[in-house]
């Protein structure tokens, strides 16, 4: 029990403990602060279990990590004002708020009441008398206990010491540990509605043996890693924002190392944030005011660009005095990381030199595998017992009896399969015959299923228990986990919807169903609230479930697509693909994916493309579009539609974008071919982004063949409708002037943009509002043309040309055309510098400068990387000679 230092008085105290209502126990002082010091707190160990409700749940600790004033919190306690001669000793229970900054010399908290002082009249003494030593609670977090009535405050006041005081004490965080109450680190006050909740925080007791796999439990001792540790800590030493990816297979240990490392920087002092995965953009831009070390975690980074983006957003507007730090964890790198560098000029300048990290296996060398073995089935079973129904067995002795295995695959370097075998072979020493062992590599395959084996008896106890057997079989209950884990459910509503699509559970009734619902709750408490339920865990456990029924349920799948919304498809999508990826499937529920894709591509398109950016094992999917890009049978407005939904650059999907628009290119030229008066502008608008991707493939050749057709077509039709084609040709002719460049044809692809020029002229001059922001870029791509062609003076009266456009356009509009107006100038000004005008050149850019501050000032995640650049322009010239 936690109360104030100057209660108790010294450490071996004994104390008597009650509740306002309740009983009383005795106590003694196990840890003693320094009365009326900036410590003045104590804690006091109960001598028998007390007569009133006690919590289950591991008490979380907080602290204040920014400077942000008027957070709120609250006290409960026993306050002189509230007491009655006569009566039972009464509680007052009050709120307030708590501003960092009141109290940071002594290190105090300083609670603001949000009542009106009291009325007292009793001289020398404070109504406040008897509070101290009352929690002192900010939402969840315990943030300190209450110490005094502050002076001079009129009672509206009370002193607070904070819990990062209590924790910085060496001996308090000793006593709590001795007593099995470990410090489990401060958590960010102010954070706590972003962040994930541990698993850690819902109780001692489990009803699921495979939870203490689970990376934040950090149920095994964490070891290894000293090198990679060693770099992290170095980074996060250093000042300002830094992200970094660690990326590697399921069960590698990115997450208990980020768990690890955590734990080191809180005990530092750090705030530490695991954001959940439905924390929108804004509220995590909150996280510029944070004025401690801040390090966030990024779990399953690869489906999270967004929060990235965000982060990178409030790290921009973050002082940067202290460490801003993003980790990065993902199954994989490649193109999401490349697109999510890359989302805007802010982002991809803060992340261009965050280094990407494969995690490699912890146990390569077979020589330390047993003793790691050891440590690990030793640390399970200590904690086994925390089990419901596992109590009673020896689960010391077990682990100190186990034959040692045989562990020299290769699979055994992966620090899950390794942790996940000692378990396994803990958990069958209860079944009295353990038997032989499989041979190593079937060891390695079926150590998922040998676990999924004593879960499956937790799953039972927790139907009977709800009244589902015999009501429903084994087989309707395991089918209905492993569509709970393979499409989610935002609400109990849409888990019914889900149960609906299940034949064996469709025709039951809704309460049976909601009975369901009820089974996998309790097997798996939601960490999200108004979720219906959470993940079975580890996340290799739920795949292989899930693997197992749809190798022998594949229509389940097809049932479950069926009604699904964005969110089901999705992470339908990651984690089939997840299941396929597992060798003991042999391949086979790579095919029933593939077919789902081509099957339901109508519906399922942008989630293939997205899952199989971020995916670890896309080649299902990919398999998939290239079905429906060769398939003969497949409309051309679907394979458009699949087309347009292909990022501009993906290394994993390039081969197949080709194909998509070669299969596009192909229809339309059979349908030109017999209406040309159709089809013709589609055939050439096809070319000219068949050209493109060929660009982008490095096959420049064939890429120069289809502009140059493209152009061909487009000049034929605005030969008969130039009104409708002309602005189409010109377009052609800019990209003609681009692959002619990279075939070093400069003087034709000079020759190309000059004829752009002409036509948006031309344009523009019958309808200035549409077509002249065209012709201000075709001016500015025929400067760098003819810079690149030697003739500077031209290309600067191009540029030039192009800025007076831009002015007038931003004269008449300035929310749409001051950027361009902006940039021009940029441009302008390192052209003039060229030519030897530096005077005009610091003019231009000086211009570009205020252009970009005003801009950045009213949306500065847009516009602060171009403002940075114009700043440096700016100081390039300044460097040249007067």
């Amino acid at each position: 029990m936690l109360t104030s230092a100057h209660v108790v008085a010294r450490a071996g105290e004994l104390v008597q403990v009650f509740q306002p209502g309740g009983a009383s126990t005795g106590g003694r002082v196990v840890w003693c602060g320094t009365p009326g010091e900036r410590d003045d707190a104590a804690l006091v160990l109960l001598d028998d279990e007390p007569a009133w409700p006690m919590p289950k749940a591991v008490l979380r600790w907080g602290r204040m990590a920014s400077d942000r004033p008027g957070t709120s919190c609250q006290t409960w306690g026993v306050p002189d004002l509230a007491q009655r001669s006569g009566l039972p000793v009464e509680a007052v229970q009050m709120k307030g708020k708590i501003n960092p900054g009141t109290g940071f010399v002594g290190n105090q908290y300083v609670m603001d009441l949000l009542q009106h002082p009291p009325q007292w009249s009793e001289e020398g003494t404070s109504p406040w008398g008897g509070l101290s030593g009352a929690a002192v609670f900010c939402d969840r977090l315990l943030a300190g206990v209450v110490a005094s009535d502050r002076a001079y405050s009129g009672h509206g006041q009370l002193n607070v010491v904070p819990a990062y005081v209590m924790h910085h004490d060496l001996a308090f965080r000793a006593a709590l540990a001795e007593h099995g109450a470990p410090a489990t680190g401060l958590e960010a006050v102010e954070l706590q509605h972003l962040a994930d909740v541990e698993p850690a925080g819902r109780g001692a007791a489990l009803g699921s043996p495979a939870a203490l796999l689970q990376a934040g439990r950090q149920t095994v001792p964490f070891h290894g890693r000293k090198d990679l540790l060693a770099d992290l800590r170095a980074w996060c030493g250093r000042d300002g924002f830094g992200a970094w990816l660690l990326h590697g297979p399921g069960g590698q240990g990115k997450t208990r190392l980020a768990h690890h490392l955590a734990g080191l920087l809180a005990a530092d002092g750090w705030a530490v944030l695991w954001p959940r995965a439905d924390v929108i953009a804004a509220d995590l831009r909150e996280l510029r005011d944070v004025a401690k070390p801040l390090l966030v975690v990024l779990d399953y980074a690869e489906s999270r660009t967004g929060q990235l983006t965000a982060l990178v957003e409030a790290a921009a507007h973050h002082p940067g005095s202290k460490p801003f730090k993003v980790l990065l964890l993902a199954r994989t790198g490649g193109d999401w990381w490349v697109q999510a560098k890359s989302a805007t000029l802010l982002v991809e300048d803060y992340l261009d030199d965050a280094p990407s990290i494969r995690l490699e296996p912890l146990e390569q060398d077979p020589g330390p595998r047993l003793e790691a073995y050891r440590t690990a089935a030793r640390a399970l079973a200590g904690a086994l017992p925390n089990v419901r129904g596992l109590a009673g067995h020896d689960w010391r002795a077990a682990a100190d009896t186990l034959p040692a295995p045989s562990l020299d695959h290769d699979g055994f370097a992966n620090a899950l399969t390794l942790q996940m075998t000692a378990l396994a072979d803990l958990l069958d020493t209860t079944t009295g015959s353990p038997g032989t062992a499989p041979p190593p590599a079937n060891q390695v395959q079926k150590v998922e299923d040998r676990l999924l084996g004593h879960e499956r008896r937790h799953w039972q106890h927790g139907a009977t228990a709800h009244g589902l057997n015999p009501a429903l079989s084994r087989t309707t209950l395991e089918t209905a986990l492993a569509a709970a884990h393979l499409v989610g459910a935002a609400d109990r509503e849409q888990a019914d919807h889900t149960w609906l699509r299940i034949p064996a559970l469709a025709d039951q009734p809704r309460d049976r169903r909601d009975a369901v619902t009820a089974w996998i709750t309790a097997l798996y408490p939601p960490a999200e609230s108004g979720r219906p339920w959470g993940a079975l865990q580890p996340d290799r456990l739920a795949e292989r479930h899930i693997g197992n029924i749809l190798a022998a349920n594949p229509n389940l799948a097809e049932r479950l697509i069926d009604g699904a919304d964005d969110a089901q498809a999705t992470l339908l999508l990651t984690v089939y693909s997840r299941a396929a990826a597992h060798p003991t499937f042999d391949g086979r529920l790579n095919d029933h994916l593939t077919r789902l894709c081509v099957r339901h591509h109508g519906q399922l398109a942008p989630h293939i493309v997205a899952t199989t950016i971020q995916a670890d094992y896309p080649q299902p999917l990919i398999t998939g579009l290239d079905t429906l890009a060769n398939d003969p049978t497949t409309a051309v407005s679907d394979l458009v539609t699949l087309h347009d939904r292909l990022p501009r650059t993906s290394q994993r999907l390039a081969r197949t974008a080709i194909q998509l628009v070669e299969a596009i290119t192909k229809n339309y030229r059979a349908l030109a071919e017999a209406n040309p008066d159709a089809y013709l502008p589609d055939l050439a608008g096809a070319l000219n982004n068949l050209s493109v991707r060929l660009g982008e493939a490095g096959r420049r050749a064939e890429g120069l063949d289809a502009i140059e057709e493209a152009v061909r077509h487009y000049r034929a039709l605005a030969e008969v409708d130039p009104d409708a084609y002309l602005p189409d040709l010109a377009g052609a002719l800019n990209n003609l002037s681009t692959r002619l460049g990279e075939a070093g044809r400069r003087a034709e692809g000079l020759e190309a943009v000059e004829e752009a020029v002409t036509i948006r002229r031309a344009l523009a001059e019958v309808d200035p509002d549409a077509y002249l922001p065209d012709l201000a870029m075709a001016l500015n791509n025929l400067s760098v043309r003819l810079g690149e062609a030697g003739r500077r003076a031209e290309g600067l009266e191009a540029v030039e040309e192009a800025v007076t456009i831009r002015r007038a356009l931003a004269e008449a509009n300035p929310d749409a055309s001051l950027p361009d107006l902006a940039m021009a100038l940029n441009n302008l000004s390192v052209d003039l510098g060229e030519a030897g005008r530096r005077a005009e050149g610091l003019e231009a850019v000086e211009e570009a400068v205020r252009h970009y501050r005003a801009l950045a000032e009213a949306n500065p995640e847009q516009f602060d990387v171009d403002l940075q650049s114009s700043l440096e322009t700016s100081a390039w010239l300044e460097s040249f000679p007067e």
